[in-house]
This record gives structure tokens, C-alpha cells and sequence, in this order.
């Protein structure tokens, strides 16, 4: 039989689409379409007496329009779900929104629920962010189990690109953890934390606490939080070397988890010494630290584990870093206690 009598189906690739139109009368507005060939080529076609010259459009958003169980919808879905939602549709395929608003709808379209938190990130976790949750998960269960009075505590080797912040949220997942304090000496980091908890499906329910976002006092308390803040800000204290009345709330809860980010050995204890000598020199509440001062803390590490020091409580301590050779040559934590194993951290 002829094998050119049944000829292959040509593939497609249904996408959604959307893109501005930089005349006045479009400002603000986005036109969303659905195309089973290349995006610029449909819309290269929507403008058939352009010439040569700068394209009056800008193309923002490229995106699957192939759902989770392997079903194809369209752009008259996502149109249906933005006016659902509640946004302004002036005109025929043109809505009033942001390409977020977009994304968001396309992620319900997908998962098949009703995106109530305008959430638009839906990627799945890569092999190796699986392996760290898996390992650090069975790491902190086996613990708890062999009955220990210790508090466990595991260090990643969270290299550039790993994806530190979506990883860590899976495991809280996967531990059914709720209430989560993330301690940083780099404030600056808070964004990446924000975006993933925020902005993924797989966190819908999850809220945020932060210096500049949602306090602790708004928050519902039936729902999990993240708190994110500045070592500096929620281990100081006042004048009088009690701990600042605004935070107080932060020492009195029992945390599921504290995350250590960007935590490099040494620099960290250097500068929570410097922080706790400065700001607790008057305290009679220092003078524990103190004696660790004349034991040799500041310039051996003697402690044998960092949170030890800490005026907070936790069921476990996660500690994040790029650079965590020496907190493993340290013997500060032990191969069961790091991910990835150590002949692949030294490769």
C-alpha cells in the first residue's frame, strides 16, 4: 500500500495569543486572539496593507491554548472568562486589562477552576527542585519519628537559577505546612519570594506578610502565610534591649518552618553577633550570647547550629545558599542533612 495515501495530519499549535495596538485609540487595550500557525504571521495578517517600516503593534503574550487533559479551547473562552472576572470589553476581542489578567485566564482555562486570585504562573517542578523536596521531606519526617528532642535542620546548595523560592513553597506543600518565616540579611531578595507565593496556581490560598505588603493583623489566620523579613528588623531590639513592640507576634509564634535565605556561613553569624551586641548590649536577656562571645563564638563558630542563638521557635530550619562550602567543611551539617549529595556539590 501506498504510504503517501494516508498522508500525516499536519501538526498544529494551538496558542492564545494578545497584542497592543499603538494607535491612541487602542491605549490601554489588548487584543486576544487564537491562531493554529505562528503568532506573527496571524497577526501580520490582521494588518494586510501594511507597509515596510515599524510595525504598528507589539506582540506580548504567546501562550498554549492546550488545557491540562489534552482538550484545545479558544480565544472566545478566555474572552468569556475576562468578562466574567469583571473587565471592560469596549470592543470585539479588545479587553482592558493587564497581560497578567491575561495569563491568569489562560491558567484557569487550563486547570479548569475559577482563578479567583488572578494567579498566572503554572509550571511544574523540575527534576532536580523534586529530588530537593523529596530528600529534605523525608529528611524532616524521619526525624520526628526517631523521636529526637533536637530541632531538624537541612541546608541546600541553592545555585543560581535552581529556583530556590518555588522549590522551598512545594516542600511547605508537601509538609503541610502553614505558618512559614523566612529570615534574609538581603532584604532585596523579598520580590523573587513575593512573585512565586503570590502569582502560582499552586499556592492559591497562601498570603504574604512583609515590611511594605499585608501585616499580620489583616491577614486570616485559617489561611497560611509566609513572613517575610530583614534579620536586621526582627531580631533587634529597642533601647531598652526588649524586642521592638511590632514584633513581638513574630517571637511568640511556633513556626512550622524558618528558612534561612542567602545564608553563608560565617557572614551570617558575623553579622548577627554585630546585631545583637549592638542592639542588646543593656538586656540581661544577652547575656546567654555573651558567654558564647568569651567561649569563642565570633571567631570559631563553636555554636553547633546557628538557630541556637535565635530568640524564635520552629519545628525545622531550612538554610538556603549559593556558597555553602563552609557550613559543610564546618561540620555544621552532616551529609544527610544537604541537597544535592556532596560529590555533586563539588563537582
Amino acid at each position: 500500500m501506498n504510504k503517501e495515501f494516508f498522508p500525516k495530519r499536519p501538526e498544529t499549535q494551538p496558542t492564545i495569543y494578545a497584542y497592543e495596538d499603538t494607535h491612541p485609540q487602542y491605549k490601554g487595550l489588548f487584543k486576544i486572539g487564537y491562531t493554529t500557525i505562528g503568532v506573527k504571521e496571524r497577526v501580520a495578517q490582521q494588518y494586510p496593507t501594511l507597509r515596510p517600516g515599524k510595525l504598528p503593534y507589539k506582540i506580548h503574550l504567546e501562550e498554549s491554548a492546550v488545557r491540562n487533559d489534552g482538550s484545545v479551547f479558544m480565544d472566545k473562552d478566555v474572552h468569556r472568562y475576562l468578562k466574567k472576572m469583571g473587565f471592560n470589553n469596549p470592543e470585539g476581542e479588545w479587553f482592558e486589562c493587564d497581560i497578567s489578567d491575561v495569563k491568569s485566564a489562560i491558567v484557569a482555562l487550563k486547570e479548569g477552576k475559577v482563578n479567583y486570585e488572578n494567579r498566572s504562573l503554572d509550571f511544574k517542578m523540575r527534576p532536580e527542585q523534586e529530588e530537593a523536596v523529596e530528600k529534605t521531606a523525608h529528611y524532616f519526617k524521619s526525624f520526628k519519628k526517631d523521636g529526637s528532642n533536637k530541632t531538624p535542620h537541612f541546608l541546600w546548595n541553592a545555585k543560581m537559577r535552581f529556583g530556590k523560592t518555588f522549590a522551598t513553597y512545594q516542600l511547605a506543600k508537601k509538609m503541610k505546612w502553614s505558618k512559614i518565616l523566612i529570615l534574609t540579611f538581603k532584604p532585596a531578595v523579598q520580590s523573587a519570594w513575593e512573585e512565586d507565593l503570590m502569582s502560582h496556581i499552586d499556592f492559591e490560598g497562601w498570603q504574604f506578610i512583609s515590611k511594605n505588603t499585608l501585616d499580620f493583623e489583616n491577614i486570616d489566620k485559617k489561611k497560611p502565610f509566609v513572613c517575610f523579613g530583614s534579620f536586621q528588623d526582627y531580631m533587634g531590639r529597642n533601647k531598652a534591649g526588649g524586642i521592638k513592640a511590632k514584633n513581638e507576634w513574630v517571637h511568640e509564634i511556633n513556626w512550622d518552618c524558618v528558612i534561612f535565605d542567602e545564608y553563608h556561613f560565617g557572614a551570617w553569624r558575623d553579622n548577627a553577633r554585630d546585631l545583637f551586641v549592638d542592639d542588646m548590649e543593656a538586656s540581661k536577656e544577652m547575656e546567654d550570647f555573651k558567654k558564647l562571645e568569651k567561649e569563642g563564638f565570633a571567631k570559631d563558630d563553636n555554636v553547633e547550629h546557628f538557630e541556637e542563638i535565635l530568640p524564635i521557635t520552629s519545628n525545622q530550619y531550612l538554610y538556603l545558599s549559593g556558597t555553602p562550602f563552609r557550613a559543610i567543611t564546618s561540620g555544621e551539617f552532616i551529609e544527610e542533612q544537604i541537597w544535592p549529595p556532596l560529590d555533586k556539590i563539588y563537582q
